[in-house]
């Protein structure tokens, strides 16, 4: 069966396991051994078994546990709640100084959090009801801090870049570093529209306190252990005086040692801190296996060589074929969240545009870009989900989607630019090598 067949029947299979219920990691998992009975050989699904004793003993996969571990470590602190008081008085003369204050308590918790979800919940709690109590639209609260969650998978560490790392065999720690610059402009992006929006409906007024700069800086006490641990991570990883699993494990001890004198981080908080990070790590090491072997499978078959040579041969311009991966994570991000979007369609789309010449880094950064956005459009974006559970009950679902809405745009903006011009991404992993 050629390449074309094999493809239709791959795909046919899974989403019908998909449809069922199955979970994503399981469901590509029975696809591939099917594939492996059916079209090759029973006797290669030791394969399995070889992935999967490679990937759980491979140190590059220990990042994933131990940024986990501190991600659930800080998560467990007051750090957002700081964050967002920090932000506020630093930028209480801006117009829109709550919404702006938002995005950039996000930016900051996003920087040890790794977690879209986490960082949407953690700063949610505080920020949305200051904002509506400041006079903003109840679509606007929501909008800003769903959008400014997305921030938590693209500002290192971040969980997705690790995926994308283990599965492409690219520098995890290059992908840190190239995730900073874009954070950091998508952040700038929503503030701009923030401050727009705020002053179109009226509330694009500074906040009536009047911090003196004592107060600025006495604010930053309480985040400051956070943010150095966060410099001296990523600091080790771009001077290249740690690997990045050692910096992981630098960050892990870090938060451990700020955050176990809390009163509620004793046996109890830190058991609880533990049973998520190990629950997070299973789920990540089940994709990351059978995502392998699935991608196993697609190369033994052929598929990959056979879409490379159809690719080439049917004399596509190289930025069509980007497009339309990027478009194809776009529509999936409606159905799929960021891990499993990845799993799926690396293993097919990476050779493809690595014959044609890209970036890896690059193409991390903008995949990265793409599935954060399916965090935010219904109908099963997870941020959403996580802020109907934390607001008011006079927030509906058609709220959060509508004030979500407009971020979206902002972030594909965003997106394209980055395309356009690679070296906000490229250029401080440029550096590193240097």
């Amino acid at each position: 069966m050629e390449w074309l067949g094999l493809t239709i029947t791959l795909f046919s299979i899974l989403i019908c396991l998909l449809l069922l219920g199955i979970p994503v990691a399981f469901a590509m998992g029975i696809t591939a051994s099917i594939m492996v009975a059916v079209f090759l050989s029973p006797n290669m699904l030791i394969q399995m078994a070889r992935i999967s004793f490679s990937i759980s003993t491979s140190h590059l996969f220990l990042v994933a546990p131990l940024f986990v571990l501190m991600a659930a470590l800080v998560s467990h602190s007051d750090i957002a709640e700081k964050a967002f008081l920090s932000a506020t008085k630093w930028f209480s003369w801006m117009p829109g100084a709550l919404p702006v204050s938002t995005v950039v308590a996000c930016t900051a918790f996003s920087a040890i959090s790794g977690s879209s979800p986490a960082t949407a919940a953690a700063i949610g709690y505080a920020a949305v009801p200051e904002i509506r109590k400041a006079g903003h639209s109840k679509r606007l609260a929501v909008g800003v801090v769903a959008a400014g969650g997305t921030l938590g998978i693209l500002i290192p560490p971040s969980v997705v870049m690790v995926i994308y790392g283990i599965l492409t065999e690219t520098s995890i720690g290059s992908l840190f570093i190239a995730g900073i610059l874009p954070g950091f402009f998508l952040a700038t992006l929503m503030i701009i529209y923030s401050v727009v929006y705020s002053m179109r409906e009226g509330t694009a007024r500074p906040l009536a306190i009047r911090p003196s700069w004592g107060d600025r800086f006495g604010s930053l006490r309480g985040i400051f252990p956070i943010l150095l641990l966060f410099i001296v991570v990523m600091g080790s990883i771009y001077t290249g005086a740690a690997t990045t699993t050692e910096a992981a494990a630098l960050g892990a001890a870090g938060a451990l040692l700020l955050t176990i004198h809390r009163v509620d981080m004793r046996l109890k908080g830190l058991n609880k801190v533990l049973m998520r990070t190990a629950q997070t790590t299973t789920m990540l090491m089940m994709l990351i296996i059978f995502g392998s072997f699935f991608g196993f499978v697609v190369s033994r078959l052929g598929i990959a060589h056979g879409m490379v040579e159809a690719v080439l041969a049917a004399n596509f311009e190289p930025w069509m074929v980007l497009a339309f991966y990027i478009g194809g994570l776009l529509l999936l991000g409606c159905v799929m969240d960021p891990a499993s979007m990845m799993v799926i369609t690396l293993p097919l789309a990476f050779p493809v545009l690595q014959q044609l010449g890209f970036d890896p880094i690059w193409l991390g950064v903008l995949v990265t870009i793409a599935v954060e956005i399916g965090m935010i459009t219904p109908p099963v974006g997870l941020n959403l989900f996580v802020l109907k559970g934390i607001v008011a009950d006079d927030i509906t679902m058609t709220d959060i989607m509508l004030g979500a809405a407009p971020f979206v745009g902002i972030m594909l903006i965003g997106l394209l630019t980055i395309i356009l011009f690679p070296s906000i991404a490229t250029f401080l992993p440029s550096l590193m090598t240097k």
